[in-house]
């Protein structure tokens, strides 16, 4: 072998194996989580922080007009609402095929992740409620009701063959359910403001998608295009921009699925959530951390996440399952459930998201982000060590 032929095989052969690993996707979101933070809270602080929030005139609110377009006004946005659209396509493909033809496709299996997503969601609002119900913060209680799908299956792939496939399914599907969720829950609750010509245009365009499928269009040019429109509607209606992404993924020809996974897989674990990490964990401290945390709106964040979550989830599936209305998936156990839902209390974008909107007061929104940060940690790291020691597949 030539002197090339060995650096390549010393040098590109392990990059190319790291990445192929299923961890590498964990593993460098919580590098970048971790650089995030430290540059925030260092000399660097204003310009780090200032790059992603300020990339166009601020005063123009949370859109800029180019050519009449109204556009995300900053790299954050552009990364939460644009960017991440493609993971939110690339894991509602994943649904799809799951559903289709997959762990999911039957109802009782497919019909546990929803229950749990539900239980998931309103076992933490309540117990953010019994904190701060009937004080100038309960509006607060949907802050800690999302799962953050990004960083929750970059944890669990840390794991690697410790965890089955079909419970990094349950997972996937029970996050984006929760998601979506959240999602509503903004909408309804959290949007000050609908456009409604934007939402009736974004659904005629969806319902022109599930036409094309229905119809067997197998060009993907004829779904991109109205995906791009799709996207522009939702963003500009006050919904969360990301829902196109799931939208869109539903409409894609099940046959083509396969090779856009593929295609997508590198770039959006690999590029677009890091730097989805970079920027959502670009949050600085607060001079008194103990203060942050003493508040009765951390002791409703924290708890309905670390807490809430997984009681929620195994609750509403172990009736679920007892009463014969579900199943669990193949080859999981009770154990297992737990610590999957240890995990689903990784809130962090959805849930700061909720705060900022949830609260005008600058001190209980900073408040509220270091809860779920904290909270997110704990959940994490918890559900991590619960796996790993005691969360092994039955035989």
């Amino acid at each position: 072998m030539n002197i090339i032929g060995k650096v390549r095989n010393k040098l590109i052969s392990p990059i190319f194996q790291f990445l192929a690993d299923s961890r590498a996707v964990g593993i460098v979101l919580i590098a970048c989580t971790i650089v995030s933070l430290i540059l925030a809270n260092s000399s660097f602080a204003t310009s780090y922080i200032s790059f992603f929030t300020a990339f166009f005139d601020p005063s123009t609110g949370h859109h800029y007009e180019w050519n009449g377009l109204h556009l995300p006004n900053s790299w954050l946005l552009w990364i939460n609402d644009g960017f991440m659209v493609l993971f939110f396509f690339l894991v509602g493909m994943e649904i799809k095929r799951e559903l289709t033809t997959g762990e999911l496709a039957s109802i009782r299996k497919s019909l546990l992740p929803v229950l749990a997503a539900v239980g998931g969601m309103v076992a933490p609002a309540l117990i953010f409620s019994l904190f701060n119900g009937g004080t100038p913060y309960g509006h607060g209680w949907g802050i800690p009701m999302a799962t953050d799908i990004a960083f929750s299956l970059g944890i669990l792939s840390l794991l690697g063959r410790r965890v089955p496939i079909s419970l990094k399914i349950f997972l996937t599907a029970l996050a984006i359910i929760d998601d979506l969720g959240a999602i509503l829950t903004i909408a309804i609750f959290y949007t000050d403001e609908l456009h409604m010509m934007y939402l009736y245009i974004g659904g005629g365009i969806f319902a022109l998608l599930l036409l094309l499928n229905y119809l067997k269009v197998q060009r993907l040019i004829f779904y991109f295009i109205p995906g791009v429109i799709l996207w522009y509607c939702i963003f500009n209606s006050g919904i969360h921009a990301t829902i196109a992404g799931v939208l869109l993924a539903f409409t894609i020809p099940l046959s083509k699925i396969n090779a856009l996974e593929h295609n997508l897989h590198d770039p959006v674990n690999f590029l677009i959530m890091p730097a989805f990490a970079l920027a959502n964990t670009a949050i600085a401290f607060p001079a008194d951390l103990l203060q942050a945390f003493s508040h009765s709106v951390s002791f409703g964040v924290i708890a309905g996440l670390v807490l809430g979550k997984p009681l929620g989830i195994f609750l509403i599936c172990f009736i679920a399952v007892k009463l014969k209305l579900a199943s669990l998936p193949s080859q999981t156990n009770w154990t297992q459930l737990w610590g999957i839902g240890m995990i689903a209390g990784v809130g962090f974008t959805m849930s700061i998201f909720i705060a900022t909107l949830a609260f005008s007061e600058i001190e209980i929104q900073v408040i509220s982000v270091m809860s779920v940060i904290l909270a997110s940690v704990i959940a994490g790291v918890a559900g991590f060590i619960f796996l790993r020691t005691l969360g092994k597949a039955p035989e």
